[in-house]
């Protein structure tokens, strides 16, 4: 009987962690198509414009998203977890009121929150900056805010049944492809700096049109926008569930993006150029992260809702290996070699934000290590803790920056977020193992990493005392890491039948077979 429960316990498992790795696959590869074109984009801003203008430009991308998640009210995390917790208990009236609240609500915010920020631009681009160059901007993306929350919205409602093509399609991709083009077409008719900003509009105003397009073929909006929904009782639920995170958005928005705004006061845009170099290269590292929730946390709702606790456990520790693993080889060539990979994408003059790329990178892998825990304590609703943990560390973080940045500038700024993202995961990390005995690590994870680390470390040492690495080599490096961590998962068997189950699921998404690494597979599960 304790056997048949088990496999019971296992064939669920599976199908829930396929679930996850359809959705992630698809996820990882919109997710590498944004941030390819998102670092174009940046890489033209920096190749045609100064230091000072591509610090602009990076103030003003921070004040849009921040007031963009204002003007969310958290509905974008709430709504999906709702939608799925309510399948999760057949409640399906309660998923059309979640969906109407949810799109009136965020839409009148957004507009609210875009007229709000038009007319204090140049109160924020002055008194707070000391930057008139940053007025123009800002005017153009209050137009922006609330367009780009529609796209928020509407993605947040089809991830609540657990699709994500539409979020990856027009929010991670779209977008991002779009505006280098514009960027293209900028510099080719040698038009001023302020009309990258236009650019960027432009993007997000064609992908929401070709968004709210596909919803309409999709969605009956005479079942869902409906008048009395909004004033219903699950509309009360949604907004009561979804303050705490609309609060921990901005705490969390604020640890991010709080160096950035200090250094742009306390220091100079170039210092923030600078710096806008080396964060989205490390940031880089916890892009897994990002992915694997678009997905995780709508199926992990529907799981809690049914009292799944060793699935989730089961779930939580392997894909905790999954973002891990792949990711540690990007960490360690960020670490190891952050001036050769700054001279390379950006040029000399960027050389001085080599050191915070490096702290930053450290910051970012522990977030790896502590996993999905942000998910899972959302669909256990614990949305009160999340905020009350953040809005510490986020008081940390601005002392950090405080203390650090006059004396030390970028790398001032760097320590202080690095030291921010510890403390936060660590404490949301504590908080989910008491509750529910969950924890990330395993010994699948920890023997390959530190086998690896090892080797790695000692190929680093040869290299610098015996070799001249330039950057051609940096490619064969990074590519021979992964490489020492294939083999030491092997070497270790560390292998779960989840990867087995996750490579099964590539297989069928994509139609390539991969015999050879299956039949090594099993030999070493």
């Amino acid at each position: 009987m304790a056997e048949e429960k088990k496999q019971d316990s296992d064939s669920a498992t599976n199908t829930s962690i396929q679930k996850i790795a359809k959705g992630t696959l698809i996820v990882l590869i919109g997710s590498l198509v944004g941030i390819l074109f998102t670092f174009i984009g940046r890489v033209l801003i920096i190749r045609f414009w100064s230091q000072s203008d591509y610090g602009v430009f990076s103030l003003a991308l921070a004040i849009l998203l921040i007031f963009s998640l204002i003007g969310s009210l958290g509905l974008g995390q709430g709504i999906i977890r709702n939608i799925a917790y309510s399948r999760g208990k057949k409640e399906g009236k309660k998923i059309l009121d979640f969906i109407s609240a949810s799109i009136f609500f965020s839409i009148v915010a957004s507009i609210l929150l875009g007229f709000f920020l038009f007319f204090i631009s140049k109160f924020i681009a002055l008194r707070l900056f000391n930057e008139p160059g940053l007025i123009a901007p800002l005017k153009i993306f209050a137009i922006a805010l609330p367009i780009l929350n529609v796209i928020n919205i509407v993605a947040s409602i089809f991830r609540g049944f657990d699709q994500v093509k539409p979020m990856v399609y027009f929010k991670q991709v779209l977008i991002h492809a779009l505006f280098p083009v514009f960027i293209v077409i900028i510099v080719f008719f040698n038009l001023a700096f302020i009309y990258v900003f236009y650019g960027y509009l432009a993007s997000i105003v064609i992908s929401c049109i070709l968004l709210i397009i596909y919803a309409l073929k999709r969605i009956s909006t005479s079942k869902i926008f409906s008048l009395k929904s909004i004033a219903s009782s699950p509309a009360k639920e949604l907004i009561l569930f979804s303050l705490p995170l609309l609060g921990s958005t901005i705490l969390v928005d604020i640890i991010i993006w709080a160096d950035t705004f200090m250094l742009g006061s306390l220091k100079s845009s170039a210092d923030v150029g600078l710096y806008a170099a080396a964060n989205p290269l490390a940031r880089f590292i916890s892009f897994p992260i990002i992915a694997f929730s678009v997905i995780f946390i709508s199926i992990v709702s529907g799981l809690y809702a049914k009292g799944k606790m060793d699935e989730i456990k089961r779930n939580f520790v392997i894909l905790t290996k999954w973002i891990c693993l792949p990711t540690l080889p990007v960490f360690f060539l960020l670490f190891l070699y952050p001036d050769e990979i700054i001279t390379f994408l950006y040029g000399s003059s960027y050389l001085p934000a080599a050191t915070a790329l490096r702290i930053l990178s450290i910051g970012y892998i522990i977030k790896n290590f502590t996993g999905l825990h942000q998910s899972l304590l959302v669909a256990a609703n614990k949305t009160r803790f999340i905020f009350s943990s953040l809005l510490v560390v986020a008081i940390l973080n601005i002392v950090l920056n405080f203390a650090l940045i006059p004396r030390f500038g970028i790398v001032g700024a760097a320590i202080a977020s690095a030291i921010s993202i510890f403390a936060a995961n660590l404490i949301k990390s504590l908080k989910l193992y008491s509750i529910t005995g969950v924890q990330p690590l395993s010994k699948n994870l920890i023997k390959p990493t530190l086998l690896s680390t090892v080797v790695i470390l000692l190929i680093y040492f040869i290299l610098q005392n015996f070799l001249t690495v330039n950057i051609w080599m940096i490619a064969i490096i990074f590519v021979s890491y992964y490489v020492i961590f294939g083999l030491a998962t092997l070497l270790t068997r560390s292998l779960d039948k989840e990867d087995l189950d996750m490579l099964q699921a590539i297989e069928r998404k994509t139609g390539i077979k991969s015999k050879l690494i299956k039949r090594i597979m099993v030999k070493f599960l």
